[in-house]
C-alpha cells in the first residue's frame, strides 16, 4: 500500500511538474505573441507614417515648384491675348502661340502625341482649356523627342507636335507663358509641367480635352466651347 502511496504521489507530482511547464510555455508563448504583435504594429505605424510623411514632402514639393519662377520664362498679358471665337485664319504674335482668338474647336490634348504639324487655332484652344503644348524642331534629338512624347503621354492636360518654323529646339507653352530648352532633360520641363497644367493661368479651368480635333483632323463638329 505504501509503495502505491508513493507511485500515485509521484505521478501527481509529475503532472503537476508538467501542468506547470506547460503553464510557462504558454505564458512564453503569450510574451512572445504580444512581443512580435507590438513589433508589428508599431513597424506599421512607422512605415504609415514615413509613407505619409514622404508624400506631404512630395506634395510641398510640388507646391514650391508651382510658386517657384522658371528661368527666363516669357509671360504675355492675359488680359491683351484676345480669345474670340473665329472661323478665319489667325496671325499670332509668338511662334508657338500662347493665345489669342482661335477655332472654336480644341485640338485633343489628353495626353496626345502628335507626329504630324496641328493647326494653331485648334492647339490655342486646348490652351485655354489648361493644357501644356510642347513642340520641338529639327534640332531636337530623337532620344529627347521620345522622352517628351513619354511625359505627354503619361500627362492628361497636355499634348505635343513638331513645329519645324519654331527658333529652338524645343518649347512649352501654355495659355500666356512660355519657355524654350535644348534638351529634355532641362528641370525646366518638369517645372513648366508641375506650374502650368491646369494651373493658374488657365482661362476656362476643367473644360474638355478630349471630343475635340484629332490626329485625323476630324472630329468635334459644332462645338464651340
Amino acid at each position: 500500500m505504501a509503495a502505491n502511496r508513493s507511485a500515485t504521489a509521484d505521478r501527481r507530482a509529475r503532472i503537476e511538474e508538467m501542468r506547470r511547464a506547460e503553464q510557462a510555455r504558454e505564458r512564453r508563448n503569450r510574451f512572445i505573441t504580444i512581443g512580435v504583435s507590438a513589433v508589428v504594429v508599431l513597424g506599421l505605424v512607422g512605415f504609415g507614417s514615413f509613407v505619409l510623411m514622404k508624400k506631404s514632402d512630395e506634395q510641398d514639393a510640388k507646391e514650391a515648384a508651382a510658386k517657384a519662377p522658371i528661368a527666363a520664362e516669357k509671360s504675355w498679358d492675359p488680359k491683351k491675348l484676345g480669345r474670340n471665337h473665329v472661323q478665319t485664319a489667325v496671325t499670332y504674335d509668338m511662334k508657338p502661340p500662347v493665345g489669342g482668338d482661335h477655332n472654336p474647336v480644341w485640338q485633343n490634348c489628353d495626353g496626345v502625341v502628335y507626329t504630324k504639324k496641328i493647326a494653331d487655332v485648334n492647339a490655342v484652344h486646348s490652351l485655354e482649356h489648361g493644357a501644356v503644348w510642347v513642340t520641338y524642331n529639327k534640332k531636337a534629338s530623337q532620344a529627347d523627342v521620345k522622352k517628351l512624347a513619354d511625359k505627354v503621354g503619361k500627362t492628361k492636360y497636355s499634348l505635343m507636335s513638331p513645329m519645324d518654323d519654331q527658333t529652338g529646339a524645343i518649347t512649352l507653352s501654355a495659355w500666356g507663358k512660355q519657355v524654350t530648352v535644348d534638351s529634355a532633360d532641362d528641370p525646366r520641363v518638369d517645372a513648366f509641367f508641375t506650374k502650368y497644367v491646369q494651373g493658374p493661368q488657365t482661362p476656362e479651368p476643367g473644360a474638355a480635352c478630349t471630343g475635340g480635333i484629332g490626329a485625323d483632323g476630324q472630329g468635334g463638329t459644332g462645338m464651340g466651347q
